[in-house]
């Protein structure tokens, strides 16, 4: 099997005020159980109560963070475009840009570079390529979600 390209490494630095990866309207993050225990925590919820608040279930019943109703982005994303919750965010968010999506073929990142001023940045540093391979793999996870709480085990 070929070695995947960015195993070797890739530049990034997420900018200060950029905030492009969160602001934009229809965006979706899943969640994992790991996720939903650390944002209720951090919001000082029960998880129930906070996804009760905060979230709410795709047709197939994962669930995902809630958008502003007006804009249509991330609920946590204030008007200077910095995280309210960055220290608790979930993992989909840690993981951007390296979503499975993002990395699959040369077209999608080439996409996702001229989106990200993080992957052209004079102070970018290099991200090894098992620190991008857990990434894909906790997007991923994400992805796949859960429907209900309390979670049943997989």
């Amino acid at each position: 099997m070929t070695r995947p390209w960015w195993m070797d490494g890739v530049p990034f630095q997420c900018q200060p005020d950029c905030g492009k990866c969160c602001d934009e309207p229809g965006g979706i993050v899943y969640l994992r159980p790991e996720d939903a225990r650390i944002m209720a925590s951090h919001h000082q919820m029960g998880v129930q109560e906070w996804l009760d608040r905060d979230c709410r279930q795709t047709i197939d019943g994962r669930w995902i963070l809630k958008s502003d109703p007006i804009t249509d982005i991330c609920i946590y994303l204030d008007e200077n475009k910095k995280c309210t919750v960055y220290q608790a965010r979930p993992a989909q968010c840690k993981s951007f840009p390296f979503w499975a999506e993002n990395v699959r073929s040369e077209r999608s990142w080439k996409r996702t570079v001229s989106e990200c001023p993080g992957l052209d940045s004079e102070d970018a540093i290099i991200i090894d390529g098992n620190t991008i391979r857990m990434k894909i793999i906790d997007d991923r996870d994400a992805m796949r979600g859960f429907r209900e709480w309390p979670v049943k085990s997989r």
